[in-house]
């Protein structure tokens, strides 16, 4: 027995299935991803290692710091050999001391006899107490000055011996009025400091020289970095500050102007420029480890070859349910439009689908939203057109129908008058065929122009002429007013036509004793052709309309009384064939305003032979 046909198509739209294509990618991007990494992971490690020997002062801070101690204290390097060696054995690393620029060692822990030394091209580090490299000294100041650079700040053996004993006593005197066990620190320049501080205990027992007031090597050092920092802060225009020592021994600065970057900035600058001819200069360290192997931490073990197992199997279980989400929440939509596809194809014009989000996916359901509404009042337009076109052409039918057979039964004589009423209703037949034929051309874009420069003011005034007897016969008063505009590229029956429909329509609804103005005028590039009249107008909710085909703006008139329907819809097909544009304005009771807008005529040009032919210009009065 075999399965029903839905079953058997089932696989093969699986296979075809959007989700499931996205599945498959992220599984294989994943398994990819994945292994690379693993693989990266291992190799990179072990180069890591390798590079180890290269690096060891990045990874041990103290080797640094000494060696920065020793250029804090220090004038040059002469001295370091010492130093150098002391940290190599320490530590079973080469430890080189190039001056800043150059590659001639100036300390040299293990030299090659013969081979002169050629370093990497980049340094492990750079040795300068003025530039501290907080990275590999966290705790540097914020100027990056050494705290143990002090230069002239050095307490001399008087002076410290002097403080020394005031510490002494007033360590004791804390001891005795308030208990306190201070202990006594001593700051890089010399200077000696309880902790916790004297200001902690009782007034008595303070002693403002060790509180913080400067010796004589201090005031001397102050006065001077005192002079560098003012002279910066005047070269940059800012006022002049006054130092002090703080807590901690370094220069501060004081007073009302004391805040700010500036400040900061200039007291850093004229700290680097005192402490310059105290402090080593700036050399290129080179750090590496010809006794030391790379030791690789991680190898492929079995314990480790789980570890991969295990983290490739989550990212492949977090990739995949992250692809399962975002494939349903596309599907999802993808589906409901196809649904909404499938009932419009089965006649269902009201098929809509629900728009959700921006994307792609979301304008895509809004222009079908669209397309489906475009659609189903394009369908009832249709059917309306179909409708009327059947009633326009029924009523004219009729009539000739019912003559004819009135004069067939001898109920009417066959005389002249039976001829000319079968007439006047086979013109209005053939009036109506001939604007349905014109608007089939302009939607297929069949309609052909013969577009030639025509003068305006003659096109008016024969499309005045030509409708006259209607104007009289309505009691309506007919203008016309087009002097000084230049010609129009169009082809001159079809401007007479449609001037002749806009003239026709406004005389139709224009009341006995009322005026109706054909006027043109000049506009950049085009000329516009206003056909106003001082009728009943249109309401607001119907001038939207007036272009459409079969619209009249009251539903009740007949043929004889409304016309056919589509003077204005081949109006605005005209005006579009010819690249211009037709409009209405009006408010009841005050009458409309029908703006017909065509290109100018690219070459001058007088009366135009051929193009029309009546009178010129002027006003033609009713």
């Amino acid at each position: 027995m075999r399965p029903p046909a839905r079953w058997r198509r089932a696989p093969r739209a699986l296979r075809r299935s959007l989700l499931l294509r996205l599945l498959a990618v992220s599984v294989v991007v994943s398994v990819c991803s994945v292994a690379a990494t693993a693989y990266v992971v291992v190799r990179m490690t072990a180069v890591a290692i390798r590079q180890e020997q290269g690096q060891a002062l990045a990874d041990d801070a103290r080797t640094y710091d000494a060696l920065l101690g020793y250029a804090a204290r220090h004038p040059d390097w002469s001295d370091a050999d010492a130093t150098v060696a002391a940290l190599a054995r320490r530590t079973g690393h080469r430890i080189v001391l190039t001056a800043r620029g150059g590659s001639r060692p100036v300390a040299d822990s293990d030299p090659e006899p013969g081979v002169p030394f050629r370093p990497p091209a980049k340094p492990t580090a750079v040795i300068d107490p003025l530039a501290v490299d907080p990275d590999l000294l966290p705790g540097a100041a914020g100027d990056r000055i050494d705290a143990r650079a002090v230069g002239p700040f050095l307490l001399p053996p008087d002076e410290r011996t002097a403080l020394d004993s005031l510490a002494a006593r007033l360590r004791s005197c804390l001891h005795r009025t308030g208990g306190t066990d201070a202990r006594v620190e001593r700051l890089p320049s010399g200077r000696p400091r309880l902790v916790p501080p004297a200001t902690s205990a009782a007034p008595a027992c303070t002693t403002p020289a060790l509180g913080g007031g400067p010796t004589p090597t201090e005031r001397k050092a102050l006065g001077a970095l005192n002079t560098l920092v003012n002279t910066c802060l005047a070269h940059r225009g800012a006022h002049a500050t006054t130092l002090t020592l703080d807590g901690e021994g370094r220069p501060a600065a004081t007073g009302r102007w004391s805040g700010g970057p500036l400040v900061s900035s200039c007291l850093a600058t004229g700290r680097a420029e005192q402490l310059a001819p105290y402090v080593a200069p700036a050399a290129q360290l080179y750090v590496s480890a010809p006794t030391r192997t790379a030791t690789t931490f991680f190898s492929l073990s079995p314990a480790n070859k789980a570890r991969i197992a295990g983290g490739a199997a989550l990212v492949l279980l977090v990739t995949v349910a992250v692809t399962v989400l975002a494939g349903i929440r596309l599907v999802r939509p993808l589906r409901a439009l196809t649904a909404a596809v499938q009932r419009l194809a089965d006649g269902d014009a009201s098929a809509q689908v629900r728009v959700v989000g921006g994307d792609e996916i979301g304008r895509l359901s809004a222009a079908f939203n669209t397309m489906a509404g475009r659609r189903a009042e394009l369908e009832r337009l249709r059917k309306a057109m179909v409708s009327d076109v059947a009633h326009e052409l029924r009523t004219p039918l009729s009539n000739i129908r019912g003559w004819l057979e009135a004069a067939e039964d001898g109920v009417v004589d066959n005389d002249a008058e039976l001829l000319a009423s079968v007439l006047e209703e086979a013109l209005l037949l053939q009036h109506i065929i001939d604007d349905l034929r014109d608007l089939s051309a302009a939607d297929a874009g069949e309609l052909r122009l013969s577009k030639v420069p025509v003068a305006v003011a003659d096109a008016l005034a024969q499309t005045a002429t030509a409708h006259r007897a209607d104007a009289d016969a309505g009691g309506v008063r007919l203008t016309v007013t087009a002097d000084g505009v230049p010609p129009v590229a169009a082809d001159p029956v079809r401007l007479r036509q449609m001037t002749g429909n806009l003239l026709s329509n406004a005389i139709r609804h224009t009341p006995r004793g009322g005026t109706v103005t054909l006027r043109a005028r000049a506009a950049e590039g085009s000329v516009r052709i206003e056909v106003a009249d001082t009728g009943t107008g249109i309401a607001a909710d119907e001038l939207p309309h007036v272009f459409e085909r079969f619209w009249r703006a009251e539903k009740s008139r007949s043929r004889q009384t409304g016309g056919s329907g589509l003077g204005l819809s081949i109006v605005r097909k005209l005006a579009e064939a010819h690249g211009g544009t037709v409009t209405a304005q009006s408010a009841p009771g005050a009458g409309a305003v029908f703006r017909l807008t065509l290109p100018a005529a690219r070459e001058p040009s007088g009366p135009v032979g051929g193009a029309v032919a009546g009178p010129h210009g002027g006003s033609v009065g009713g």
